[in-house]
């Protein structure tokens, strides 16, 4: 009796093209339709390890880690400048899914620039911002503004050390006026010292101390003003 074998399944030859077309390992620049670039490692078609992305629209260079089609580990975001043509770094720091996480260093011009944690493309944590007016903030982040406890020192040296909020000084904090050589404490709401205390300090060393100095409040005989208003009180009572 003649044995007959089944003859064996053929795959699609689309498979074996899609199989070949596969992007594992270290690959020369592949170009996208719309003229982007990538020169780097892959796995399993999507950029993965180390790699070098350019957008041609905008001349935006990134260099650094990949996992799985996005940025994440450590890189460094480069722009062309307009007037040199020269890249300029502006940001060199960690990745998460395509968004700055952890520790970076951030560039918003020749002088000004934020060096600290992120948070979903956003400062947020502890950092040390320079400001390009000559203002340095360090302190506590959240969602781009100052929040938290921090101290903000300008450029003429005077400084406010305390607590804000959504980049306001709010809650108790001190400013010092170095410049007069006095120091005010209290408490802030948006950015306005509701009440406090204003004393000298250091006036003998300041630039340009106040022409009289503030007065020291001292009461001479605090029995005598006890009873005076200890007084008052009984007397309204029996009003």
């Amino acid at each position: 009796m003649p044995i007959s074998k089944c003859p064996q399944k053929l795959q699609p030859l689309w498979k074996e093209w899609d199989r070949k077309a596969q992007k594992n390992g270290l690959r020369h620049q592949i170009y996208s339709v719309n003229g982007n670039h990538y020169m780097g490692e892959w796995k399993d078609n999507k950029k993965h390890g180390k790699g070098t992305q350019i957008w041609k629209k905008k001349g935006v260079i990134y260099e650094g880690d990949w996992k799985f089609g996005k940025r994440d580990g450590y890189g460094t975001l480069s722009l062309p400048d307009q007037e040199t043509g020269k890249y300029k770094r502006v940001y060199s720091g960690w990745w998460t899914g395509d968004k700055k996480s952890g520790y970076g260093i951030q560039f918003f011009g020749p002088k000004e620039y934020y060096e600290g944690e992120w948070c979903h493309n956003q400062r947020s944590g502890w950092g040390r911002m320079y400001y390009d007016n000559g203002d340095i903030y360090e302190g506590q982040w959240l969602n781009d503004k100052h929040h938290g406890e921090g101290m903000l020192r300008l450029r003429d040296g005077n400084r406010y050390e305390g607590f804000w909020q959504r980049g306001m000084k709010n809650g108790p904090g001190r400013f010092f006026h170095l410049d007069h050589g006095q120091l005010f404490e209290g408490f802030w709401v948006d950015n306005v010292a509701k009440c406090g205390t204003l004393i000298d300090f250091g006036r003998d060393e300041a630039p340009e101390p106040t022409q009289f100095p503030i007065p020291k409040v001292k009461i001479l005989d605090p029995d005598i003003v006890l009873e005076e208003a200890l007084r008052k009180f009984k007397t309204e009572e029996e009003d």
